[in-house]
């Protein structure tokens, strides 16, 4: 038989039914309000393969280096050709389409959903690896059936398999054909807390079908209820602005507008989730381990749509990171930016000032005016440091402050770029936080809205773990073919990059590193000697490079303005620039002082030389490829081969980008986009004047088009292209660089989940568009 019934299958079946197929079954067998369907089996799949004779040639083609992007790409094409154009047997596809007659009316809307029989097992996810297609109808039921299994042959399937060590001639697909749910509300559900192990239920919510919250397209109202009472202890009630519903002419899942009056509104009513409670706590007594529950309502009814165990909780209910693979996104607790019963602004003073919300989050202090370096020892443990601007040299004392204020700055800021990597709220730009705060006074600020308001937030203030504050809260991150990095800029923020779960650092700034000692890099030699220089370098990027292990960072050698030097000791010397952005900077100054930059040089091989095979050099501010060869000459004189290290070129000005096939023929191995300086450079705008900023905009059709031609020129050639500017945290910048093709896109820590979920919903769909 080439089906089995949902309510015929149960957790035995395992092996012909997959791990989602089994589970709904036992959910039918349980009398848990399930929608009717069928399953596919996963020995229809292994015998279309083999009778059709394509399973050696599909199996051979698995055998690859998984972290050879290319011949994975080259991988999984292969295997969907083989499957896709390969004919089913017409007495199996009878059968199916029989199947499908007798789910409701006839004429239903089906979810077509794979279930792979290593999926959702308790020690393992692989949810979301393969392919789910909705509101499909008996004309495409067939093909999509066949996109289900060739989807056993992802890219990031293929990936997570063999990093697993699952073999790929064991793992067999079946797939699960289930009337849809018309949903009007969806979400998902954590009978335990899916971190702490707590018994508190969590519960996501949004309009319409549930696909936009488990993608992480939409930001879901937020329930944490109580087991015994049903009674909502937090809420956080999200800005929902899109939601995906059926097109009622056409048939297809579509994305609109939430209505206005829909936007805030709270998406379930207590009933409902009395209800969702009860289900929940019958679905975990039925398995016996808490369960990660997909559901959704229609009609005032509640269904289960999906349930597995939820596999991030340690047994010692510490916090414990799954198996990488793609699931559902499990909430953080706090509002994150959304406004809810738990938010606080009305629980403080009234709002003294406003700026920039730069780096998210809550909090209370003393404020510490700072207006000077030797006034950084009164700022202690909790207090909140208030500047006209922060400089590297402020970093240890930001380590301690609870939160950051500046009068001057925009999110590109110092102060706003390294608060984010620290996990330290901040709010910028606000004008005259020095002159209108007092020393000592007890504020609270805002990172998110950007407020700074009187006194003391009454809500008990929540313990600040940064590094647990980015840590991914899905049970598994989502896997991409398009890589998705962090952004680095100081050491000390290594360990918070690394707990994002990013595919590796698209940027680590020396001149952070060199900025920090307080001394330009030729008075700190002078008074320590090259060596003490040069271990400094390759102490602040080892402390990185071991965090990431084997994941590549990439470290972009010195960029600093002169007017950040003249702040150092040493600096009296540096040139006085009317505009330093555009002159004595990055590859510039490198070239015109060799003897400084070979210092930088002989870190990089000595880091190579110790093992760290991981880390790549970049080189900043590159006009054309005679900078290139310049640069090449100097790293062999410096004992580094161009030919066997890895090593590429920031794309920061229209000159580099009209010119990268020639940087490409000096030999760069990747091009990564530095938006910030590429956009006032493109446009004219200075980025931190603040009469223009409103004329700094990285979406510009003009730098959308540089870099798009960029990105076509480089695969063309074999170029890995990237981008580590702060556009590359933005959702619509994400949608244009994956359609683009982009090979990584490297996201500020506080932005790596998001830009995740985003990826993937944009690679998920550009494969739906490929086959329709």
């Amino acid at each position: 038989m080439a089906v089995l019934w949902l309510d015929d299958v149960r957790a035995a079946d395992i092996d012909s039914v997959g791990g989602k197929g089994a589970s709904l079954g036992e959910l039918t067998a349980a009398r848990l309000p399930v929608p009717p369907g069928f399953v596919v089996t996963a020995d229809t799949y292994r015998t279309f393969i083999e009778e059709a004779g394509i399973d050696e040639e599909l199996f051979e083609a698995m055998e690859i280096d998984p972290e050879d992007s290319k011949a994975l790409a080259a991988a999984h094409e292969r295997a969907h050709e083989l499957i896709t154009e390969t004919e089913l047997p017409e007495d199996v596809r009878e059968e199916i389409l029989e199947a499908y007659r007798s789910v409701g009316d006839g004429e239903a809307f089906v979810a077509v959903r794979s279930s792979a029989t290593a999926e959702d097992l308790p020690d393992a996810s692989f949810a979301g690896q393969q392919e789910t297609f909705l509101n499909v109808r008996e004309e495409k039921l067939v093909e999509r059936v066949k996109e289900c299994w060739a989807s056993l042959f992802s890219q990031r399937a293929i990936y997570y398999r063999t990093r697993q060590g699952f073999s790929h001639d064991k793992v067999d697909i079946a797939v699960v054909v289930q009337q849809m749910v018309d949903a009007e509300k969806s979400g998902v559900m954590f009978t335990s807390h899916p971190s702490t192990g707590e018994p508190r239920i969590i519960i996501e919510a949004a309009w319409g079908l549930g696909e936009a919250v488990v993608s992480g397209s939409v930001s879901p109202d937020n329930y944490v209820v109580d087991r015994e009472t049903a009674s909502v202890e937090e809420e956080t009630l999200a800005d929902k602005k899109l939601m995906m519903v059926k097109d009622q002419e056409t048939g297809e899942t579509s994305t609109v507008d939430v209505p206005e009056e829909k936007r805030t509104a709270r998406v379930l009513s207590d009933g409902e989730i009395e209800r969702l409670v009860e289900l929940g706590c019958e679905v975990e007594d039925h398995y016996g381990t808490p369960q990660d529950v997909e559901w959704a309502v229609h009609e005032g009814e509640v269904y289960m749509l999906q349930s597995r165990p939820i596999t991030t909780i340690s047994d010692d209910s510490g916090v414990e990171m799954a198996a990488d693979g793609d699931g559902v996104d499990a909430t953080t607790l706090s509002s994150n930016g959304n406004s809810g019963k738990n938010e606080t602004e009305s629980s403080s003073g009234d709002t003294l000032l406003r700026g920039l919300g730069a780096s998210p989050g809550i909090v209370s202090g003393a404020a510490r005016i700072v207006t000077k370096l030797d006034q950084l020892d009164k700022v202690s443990d909790g207090d909140i440091i208030v500047t006209e601007m922060t400089m590297p040299d402020m970093v240890p004392a930001m380590k301690r402050a609870a939160g950051i204020v500046t009068d001057e700055g925009g999110m590109t800021s110092h102060a706003s770029i390294v608060s984010r990597e620290l996990g330290v709220p901040a709010v910028v730009g606000t004008g005259s936080a020095t002159r209108e705060l007092s020393d000592g006074q007890v504020i609270t600020i805002d990172g998110d809205k950007g407020t700074i308001r009187e006194g003391k937030q009454t809500k008990k203030d929540e313990e600040h773990e940064p590094v647990e504050e980015v840590r991914p809260k899905t049970p598994v991150k989502p896997m991409t073919a398009t890589e998705v990095k962090v952004n680095v800029s100081i050491p000390e923020a290594a360990e918070r990059a690394a707990a994002t779960g990013a595919d590796g650092v698209g940027l680590l700034r020396i001149e952070h590193m060199v900025l920090s000692l307080g001394k330009t890099p030729e008075k700190y030699i002078a008074d320590n000697g090259e060596k003490a220089y040069v271990d400094e370098l390759v102490e602040g990027i080892r402390t990185v490079a071991d965090e990431f292990y084997p994941r590549s960072v990439r470290v972009r050698t010195l960029d600093a303005p002169t007017d950040e030097f003249r702040q150092l000791e040493g600096g009296d010397g540096e040139p006085k620039e009317h505009n330093p952005m555009l002159g004595y900077r990055g590859i510039r100054r490198s070239l015109d002082t060799p003897e400084a930059f070979a210092h930088e040089l002989e870190a990089f091989r000595h880091l190579w030389e110790m093992g760290y095979d991981n880390v790549e050099l970049m080189l900043p501010l590159v006009n054309d490829a005679e900078d290139v060869y310049r640069a090449t000459k100097l790293m062999r004189e410096a004992g580094i081969d161009p030919e066997k290290r890895t090593w590429g070129v920031m794309i920061e000005t229209p000159a580099s980008a009209l010119s990268v096939r020639e940087l490409a023929e000096a030999g760069i191995d990747f091009a990564s986009f530095g938006t910030n300086d590429l956009t006032q450079y493109t446009l004219a705008v200075d980025r931190n004047n603040e009469n223009v900023a409103d004329r700094f905009d990285e979406l510009h059709p003009a730098v959308l088009e540089l870099i798009g031609s960029t990105i076509e020129t480089c695969r063309e050639l074999g170029v890995d292209t990237s981008i580590c500017g702060q556009a590359g945290s933005k959702p619509q910048m994400v949608q244009f660089l994956v359609n683009e093709g982009i090979t990584s896109i490297s996201a500020n820590i506080d932005a790596v989940r998001d830009v995740q979920h985003e990826v993937k919903r944009v690679e998920q769909k550009l494969v739906l568009d490929s086959v329709r």
